[in-house]
């Protein structure tokens, strides 16, 4: 199919019109972070089904309607790769964002052959040996100590303060609040857990990291940061930015977030 336009003042011809790009259907299987539950990702999938993706979202242990604190980090992988082998999922894109990014490292060792590739979307990349509080900065380790010890129950409940600056820095203060009284206290444990990811960096599953450029989450520079502290360690792998900080945009951008994935996962 041709389309007439003027090339030049005066001047018209024939050109091809491009096709628009075919979507490449995917399955993918969002893995959320701390302080969050599956529904965090309702917005997204919604997007994403819309485009003709096939998604799901597992809960797992300690999170949702799951009242139980007292969970590891092997309990949480291993229930996202149990979900998966229950539905038995081939092929998916397994995404992972914030602390979900260590969850998938180690669903990536359980079930290695139904991935077809692995998305950090602001996900820790943890380093062989390490746990996820040792990605942070010693002060933040040293208050999330503290506030772990002022629990009852061995969980991290965010201050609001903490929260509005790094988490949603991009909401205005109503939403800010709104997400605030949404999350409930963290268990601490799966934070502090040293992992054993040897086999992990030897898989060699393809990676993407995509890093949304305002999260504040970490700070930028002096060793830490998302991109590229976090993501170098995966070695080769696709780079996708986006426009966004840690949490407000799954809540009021889907639509872009939902796209970035997809430039993120396709082939």
């Amino acid at each position: 199919m041709n389309r007439y336009v003027m090339n030049q003042p005066g001047v018209y011809g024939y050109y091809p019109m491009l096709p628009r790009e075919a979507v490449q259907p995917l399955t993918f299987v969002l893995v959320h972070g701390s302080w969050a539950n599956a529904s965090f990702w309702n917005g997204v999938a919604a997007e994403l089904r819309r485009q003709g993706h096939t998604v799901y979202a597992p809960e797992y242990p300690g999170h949702g309607s799951d009242p139980n604190t007292n969970v590891t980090h092997a309990m949480i992988s291993r229930a996202v790769a149990d979900f998966i082998i229950a539905h038995n999922l081939h092929d998916i894109i397994l995404v992972g964002h914030s602390f979900g990014g260590s969850v998938i490292q180690k669903v990536a060792e359980l079930v290695p052959d139904r991935i077809k590739r692995l998305v950090f979307m602001d996900g820790f990349v943890v380093a062989d040996g390490q746990s996820l509080a040792d990605q942070l900065p010693p002060p933040v380790q040293e208050a999330f100590t503290q506030l772990r010890e002022m629990s009852t129950d061995d969980t991290i409940m965010l201050p609001f303060s903490l929260f509005r600056e790094t988490f949603v820095n991009l909401a205005d203060h109503a939403l800010a609040s709104q997400l605030y009284n949404e999350i409930r206290p963290e268990p601490a444990k799966p934070l502090f857990e040293k992992l054993d990811l040897k086999t992990f960096f030897r898989l060699q599953i393809p990676r993407s990291y995509l890093y949304l450029t305002e999260d504040n989450v970490l700070p930028q520079g002096e060793g830490y940061g998302w991109h590229p502290h976090m993501s170098s360690r995966l070695g080769v792998f696709r780079l996708i930015k986006s426009h966004g900080d840690h949490m407000t945009f799954f809540r009021t951008q889907p639509a872009l977030l939902a796209q970035r994935l997809y430039e993120a996962s396709r082939d």
